[in-house]
């Protein structure tokens, strides 16, 4: 089913990535972790459909979307760059596979932070963020989303990496089987969440079993 929703706030969080609260439909309501697919609401751009995730929480009073653009893709995320308070987007119902089913060891790459974000906000509130630890991998430090709220919500629990940059104070290089190691040796998470690009949770999902971690326990979007 889908619902067209007015875009009530449009704020800046990296230099490529946007939140966007919009109207909340009434008996609307999704689990932290869920994605929806979205849609602007324009004549030649209705069919065009992403999947985007919550990152509010869900008894926020409205709904919203952090959103990275792509530029160079000329898109729909590129078009996004433009939207305004008052502009309509269509959203369809929840789904997705994410689900937090205990602490463990999140991992997330560039975007695939934002599955997590609902997450980590509704831990918080009750008091359980820190039994859990975040690995985050991007490419330069001001690609970095929500790093602010991150830095103070986990502390020494939250592990940033560059591949392309080196600054003091973060991790340079990829997240790969021999990071992993050192974390499931040290933390024995009962979970492992994944996500990012397909072939950076292939890889991942991947190490983390031939690590010891059952299939069981490794948190994935579905394909």
């Amino acid at each position: 089913m889908n619902h067209s929703v007015k875009i009530l706030a449009v704020t800046q969080d990296t230099h490529e990535t946007y939140k966007f609260a919009v109207e909340r439909p009434d008996s609307y309501s999704f689990d932290p972790g869920q994605a929806t697919l979205v849609a602007i609401d324009r004549e030649g751009e209705r069919e065009e459909r992403s999947p985007f995730t919550f990152t509010s929480l869900p008894d926020d009073p409205c709904l919203e979307f952090t959103i990275k653009t792509y530029t160079e893709r000329k898109g729909e995320t590129d078009r996004m760059r433009d939207l305004q308070v008052g502009d309509i987007l269509q959203i369809g119902d929840p789904w997705g596979a994410i689900r937090y089913r205990g602490p463990g060891l999140f991992i997330a790459g560039g975007a695939g932070i934002t599955p997590f974000l609902s997450i980590f906000r509704d831990l918080h509130r009750k008091g359980e963020l820190r039994k859990s630890h975040l690995l985050y991998s991007n490419r330069h430090q001001r690609d970095i989303i929500a790093a602010a709220e991150l830095k103070t919500r986990f502390g020494d629990q939250v592990h940033f990496y560059l591949t392309d940059e080196v600054v003091p104070g973060y991790q340079q290089g990829h997240i790969d089987i021999h990071v992993l190691r050192g974390f499931l040796d040290t933390l024995k998470p009962e979970y492992g969440y994944v996500c990012g690009t397909p072939e950076m949770t292939k890889d991942l999902v991947k190490a983390l079993g031939e690590l010891g971690m059952s299939k069981t326990k490794i948190v994935q979007e579905e394909s």
